[in-house]
């Protein structure tokens, strides 16, 4: 009876996580070490989503969080401390360039406008079923 309505649920869930992963990559776009100071620039992340609910049911739930192992964005600067030192194709460092994580704000932005409608529409497809509901419940009583 509730399978519309879990299916908008299992889809704001899935868009809320989308958003806050679109978030995370915003907020580290400039993070050139990790946890213990090391110089790894941060890598942009991504949900993946997959059919079904988390509980077996219809709709839709996030598979994994993919890490985009892209090009890093290189940036000319041979005077920063994480400038490389020599070129090493096998480390992707060139002599001179530092290596920022590969966040694209407008494609963050974009992602992000994407989720929240595609959370709005879940939110009005919900809104639908519950007045469907209803009018189902007026008519049988």
């Amino acid at each position: 009876m509730y399978g519309a309505l879990n299916i908008s649920t299992s889809g704001m869930i899935a868009q809320r996580t989308r958003l806050e992963v679109i978030s995370n990559n915003i907020a580290n776009v400039d993070s050139l070490t990790n946890d213990i100071g090391e110089n790894v620039p941060y890598r942009r992340r991504f949900a993946l989503f997959a059919p079904g609910a988390a509980d077996g049911g219809l709709g839709v739930q996030v598979q994994e969080i993919g890490i985009d192992e892209g090009p890093l964005r290189k940036v000319y600067d041979p005077n920063h401390p994480f400038a490389a030192k020599e070129t090493d194709p096998a480390l992707d460092q060139v002599q001179g360039y530092v290596n920022f994580p590969n966040v694209d704000t407008t494609i963050e932005m974009m992602d992000g406008y994407d989720a929240q409608r595609a959370y709005e529409a879940n939110v009005v497809a919900a809104e639908a079923t519950k007045a469907m509901f209803e009018a189902a419940l007026q008519l049988i009583a």
